[in-house]
């Protein structure tokens, strides 16, 4: 059955790409970017970009970002248990043992990065994003430092219609007490938008010890205050709570995959130790938009963020308070003739996080005795420019460069103070070189050269060993690809396609260690990485939209990745694991939908995943086995209480009841690499329209 179901859903096509939509269904050609300062049609893009809107999002359960952010080709996010998020663009979990890293993230205008390289994906609520923009690939040259990529966020109230109030209220429940709502309202009045969204988000989670719950706030609002002047203010609150239950081996795993982390020994459990995770995070932006002429415009944005984070593990008690504030500025010009169109940028982005880390002892979930205390500053400062051509609506040119400079100081307070030590990487300097050639409306070619740049992280420097380890170098590397897109059959079919290799050198590597009975990690740089890959998608409406026929519409996607990734001399001590694949990275990864639009409103989705084996260590001794998920969405709009319209809908995720692990620990000390999945699991919820 499931050897069926793989070769029927990639008869469908090459490969899906998540193609923005509005609301639900939008037209292929219609569809632009905004990835490097210039609007762009997708087709024109010289960039290697995945798009996933509302209508994407809302195909999805609405709990989590891992099913629409998997549909990108090249993309894997996992969710370990529920609100723990690892993400890879390309590649490699090596450094990210949770959450995400060498990937910078932006929110509108500001960045969610700090400047100590953590992305607190998992503060979000998912009904806060109506948009994402995944540029995949190193983007130093204008971003600043990231090895993977960079994902653009657009929020809920960028696009909110003129002279409107509207209110939006959703619920959904779930298997294994899922629940989850969200509100939000949207106002839009002469030089003035408002919006706000709430949610509130809880599970028990399919294993044993992992329940959350997310209590969520954010506010997006725009004035134009001047016929050529606008003022944007972005504020976030995130109130996050999720319990770890940890790794199993191979035997806990099949025995019962619902364990938590039993005690070893010594070593007490995930439950012994309350294990888990609490997040408080707030975050605030300004963001000033002039244009002064009809050829130069300036854009400032100032933000700021606190987080109050809590970590009782297995072996210690972390606790971390971080404060970032930073500027991201630009100025820029425009010059159009009847043949080029010239845009030029020049700009900054500075921005400083200071962290207070301490760890004591876990006492059943309560601190005990200081174990270690230490304050690291990260500032990370880079200057960049950015030149677009655009020659007879052919030929799109893009030259951009940045220069990039990071460093952090220290000081210890416990067990032995450490007086205040400055560690500074040299500048680094980060070009991209990109075009794309139109040869007619319906196919475009394009090609890019860049370079990508990811100085560690002060998690990195400062791992749960609790060692400022001052030698850990950034790691680097070229990335080249090309590739070409193609949009035809009255605009129904759009496939693109991608090759691209990437040498990555120095890589940032996590190894773990036992030290006094205890377990930590710790952070090498171990040689490079060779990675050689492929990157197709094709999206088709069968049936295009229409108010005829019994079908409305049917539409379908599918996307196709081939990972080639090997170590390239890469050292452990005495072992050598040049030539073994990537660890974390399944070779293929075919993930395949069905959108069918019916009379009465009614809608139903389907999508299957198929992912190959996954190497757990970098010996390549363990792996993954490999997958197949298949879920399914049924809705009806269009249903009115009295003037109040609402839709509703049930959904089913794993309806062929995979054991499969989503989120292994890689490299894992005991060989504990399993984190199991949920089972089949059901969700149903109401959408009012107010």
């Amino acid at each position: 059955m499931k050897t069926f179901l793989t070769g029927l859903f990639a008869l469908i096509g090459v490969t899906s790409f998540a193609q923005a939509q509005q609301d639900s269904i939008r037209r292929l050609n219609e569809v632009t970017i905004r990835p490097y300062f210039s609007n762009q049609s997708l087709i024109r893009s010289t960039g290697t970009i995945g798009l996933i809107d509302s209508g994407t999002l809302n195909k999805q359960s609405g709990n989590s970002f891992v099913s629409a952010v998997s549909t990108i080709p090249g993309v894997r996010m996992e969710e370990r248990s529920p609100g723990s998020y690892r993400l890879s663009i390309r590649g490699s979990l090596l450094r990210s043992p949770f959450g995400i890293r060498n990937i910078k993230i932006y929110m509108d205008d500001f960045p969610l990065t700090d400047a100590g390289g953590n992305s607190y994906l998992n503060a979000l609520d998912v009904a806060g994003a109506s948009q994402l923009q995944i540029l995949k690939g190193p983007q130093s040259s204008i971003y600043g430092a990231n090895s993977g990529g960079v994902i653009l966020i657009q929020p809920q109230g960028t696009n909110v219609p003129t002279d409107s109030t509207s209110v939006v209220l959703k619920l959904e429940g779930g298997s294994f007490g899922a629940f989850h709502q969200n509100a939000l309202l949207q106002h839009q009045s002469g030089k003035y938008k408002l919006s706000i969204t709430q949610a509130y988000q809880r599970s028990d989670g399919y294993r044993d010890h992992s329940n959350m719950d997310r209590k969520y706030f954010q506010a997006l609002q725009k004035w134009d205050y001047t016929k050529n002047a606008n003022l944007k203010a972005l504020l976030f609150y995130s109130d996050l709570h999720y319990n770890t239950p940890g790794g199993l081996t191979e035997a806990q795993y099949q025995q019962n995959p619902k364990l938590s982390r039993p005690a070893a020994g010594q070593i007490k459990s995930a439950i012994d130790q309350k294990a888990g995770i609490y997040s408080k995070t707030l975050y605030g932006g300004i963001s000033n938009n002039w244009i002064i002429n009809g050829n130069f415009k300036h854009v400032i944005s100032v933000f700021s963020s606190y987080t109050d984070f809590k970590n009782p593990f297995i072996t210690n008690y972390e606790k971390r308070k971080e404060f970032t504030l930073g500027l991201r500025s630009y100025l820029e010009y425009t010059r159009n003739t009847s043949h080029v169109e010239w845009k030029f940028n020049l700009g900054l982005e500075s921005m400083k996080t200071g962290t207070d880390f301490d760890n004591y002892d876990n006492n059943y979930g309560q601190r005990g005795a200081v174990q270690a205390s230490d304050k690291l500053n990260a500032n990370s400062n880079f200057a960049f420019a950015h030149l677009s051509i655009d020659l007879l609506q052919k030929l799109f040119i893009e030259l951009s460069a940045s220069a990039n400079l990071y460093g952090y100081n220290y000081k210890s307070i416990a067990p032995v103070a450490i007086p205040k030590k400055t560690n500074r990487f040299d500048i680094q300097f980060m070009p991209r070189v990109a075009l794309s050639y139109k040869i007619d409306d319906q196919l475009s070619l394009r090609t890019s050269v860049s370079k990508g740049y990811s100085p560690p992280s002060l998690a990195e420097v400062r791992a749960s060993n609790n060692v400022i380890n001052v030698d850990l170098q950034p790691e680097y590397g070229w990335n080249y690809e090309t590739g070409v897109r193609y949009e035809g059959v009255n605009k129904r079919l759009f496939v693109d396609v991608t090759g691209f290799y990437y040498n990555l050198k120095n890589a940032i590597v996590r190894r773990t260690v036992l030290v006094n009975e205890k377990e930590a990690e710790y952070f090498i740089n171990a040689g490079g990485t060779k990675q050689w890959g492929l990157e197709s998608s094709l999206a088709f409406w069968i049936i295009p939209l229409n108010n005829i026929h019994f079908v409305k519409g049917l539409q379908l996607k599918n996307s196709y990745t081939l990972s080639h990734f090997k170590f390239d001399q890469y050292l452990d001590k005495t072992n050598n694991f040049s030539g073994n694949d990537l660890t974390g990275v399944p070779k293929t990864t075919i993930v395949s939908s069905t959108d069918l639009q019916l009379p009465k409103s009614f809608s139903v989705f389907l999508q299957h995943n198929y992912t190959s084996s996954i190497p757990l260590n970098d010996a390549n001794t363990v792996y993954a086995r490999k997958y197949h998920l298949v879920q399914a969405k049924i809705g009806k709009k269009n249903l009115y209480i009295g003037n109040v319209p609402f839709e509703i809908y049930i959904g089913a995720d794993n309806i062929l009841n995979e054991k499969y692990s989503l989120g292994n620990d890689l490299n894992a000390l005991g060989g504990r690499y399993f984190n199991v999945a949920a089972t089949r699991n059901f969700y149903g919820g109401l959408l009012i329209c107010l």
